[in-house]
């Protein structure tokens, strides 16, 4: 076996044989029970149509008829600044390959965010059976419309004729050969990716001309994305002034850099956190959400994907490592979302300022001035 024909495995010392054949123990865990699937994943949609509650913008339509265009003949790099859209903006392209009887997938890379979307789409596309597929949730893996982790894309070997990769720059998929394999196995079409930070392998793409981008600046609100306001100070003055800051009665999401500080913050400040090891990650999300609760502490977990009504956001120690350029324009991105709360603050508290902090007022203010010209 020269390389893996599932995660794309070329390391000898992951290969063994078994009593039925050669096979690789890198991705093994994955592919165990792939058989079952096969077979089952046909359809029928007829000529499906979505309902949205609100037409699309023009800077929205424009983009969306680009990108249905685009992806018959190639894959496809949506970048749109948060808060675009960017759901919004490939409804028209899945349409498209489901009336013409192709099959769809829609990967992610956070479980989380896999339910949320499935939520989603199950209102918009009212007769479709949209399945979500990820931890705890593996009972059904076939349906009209699959979301999943990107984990869970070893199941869909050859299977899409279109796969939407949703956030490709997003851990764990980021720099992850083995799941870049599993999604490239899955799609025998056309890929769209979708991002508001693209990384640089897939500009490369775009740059060699294997990859078209479509761009989309401009939030469907009309105002622009807010841009975040940075405070040098000591790190024992930011907890000063992280606790003066929110004794106001609006909302705050507070960013830490670590599970320590998360844990440490909260116990302060008598307040819920989120991070990679909550166990009850949706409970915390939804009292938060429902606006039970006024002040959430989290790391990097939320910085992507969760969308929150009338929000304020406060990054404790900007200038920590974890938080790099895409990340800090992912956390000011959860900003002013809504058409009802458009606007909002967002702080960074940092002992220096950063290339990543630099990075992002630069990248954001630029998106700024191609829609508003200021």
């Amino acid at each position: 076996m020269n390389s893996c024909p599932f995660c794309g495995n070329m390391d000898a010392r992951y290969f063994a044989i078994s009593s039925k054949g050669e096979y690789c123990r890198k991705c093994v865990m994955f592919v165990s029970n792939i058989s079952a699937l096969e077979g089952k994943l046909d359809w029928d949609c007829g000529d499906e149509q979505y309902r949205l509650d609100y037409p699309l913008t023009t800077h929205q339509q424009e983009a969306s008829d680009q990108i249905r265009e685009k992806a018959l003949v190639s894959d496809v790099l949506v970048d749109a600044v948060c808060g675009a859209g960017k759901t919004e903006l490939v409804l028209g392209a899945i349409k498209d390959a489901l009336v013409a009887r192709k099959k769809v997938g829609w990967a992610i890379p956070r479980r989380q965010v896999v339910l949320e979307l499935k939520a989603r789409l199950s209102k918009i596309f009212t007769s479709l059976d949209v399945v979500a597929v990820c931890q705890g949730h593996t009972e059904r893996t076939d349906g009209d419309l699959i979301l999943c982790t990107t984990h869970q894309l070893y199941r869909y070997r050859g299977w899409f004729d279109l796969l939407i990769m949703d956030e490709p720059d997003a851990f764990p998929y980021k720099g992850n050969d083995m799941l870049a394999n599993f999604a490239r196995n899955a799609c025998r079409g056309k890929m769209i990716y979708l991002t508001a930070t693209p990384d640089e392998k897939l500009i490369q793409q775009v740059d060699l001309g294997n990859m078209v981008q479509v761009k989309l600046n401009a939030r469907p609100h009309g105002h622009p994305v807010v841009v975040p306001k940075v405070k040098l100070m000591p790190g024992f003055i930011c907890y000063l002034f992280l606790i003066k800051k929110i004794r106001d009665a609006r909302r705050w999401i507070i960013f830490v850099p670590t599970r320590k500080m998360a844990k440490l913050l909260s116990w302060f400040l008598q307040s819920d956190y989120l991070t990679s090891q909550s166990e009850n990650k949706e409970e915390i999300i939804e009292s938060f959400r429902s606006k039970e609760k006024r002040i959430m502490i989290a790391t990097t977990i939320l910085e992507r994907g969760v969308t929150f009504e009338d929000i304020n956001i406060i990054v404790l120690f900007a200038d920590h490592p974890v938080f790099d350029k895409a990340s800090l324009i992912q956390i000011s991105g959860r900003v002013g979302r809504s058409f009802a709360y458009p606007k909002g603050e967002c702080l960074f508290l940092s002992r220096s300022k950063t290339l990543s902090v630099i990075g992002c007022l630069e990248k954001i203010e630029e998106a700024n001035r191609s829609v508003f010209g200021v």
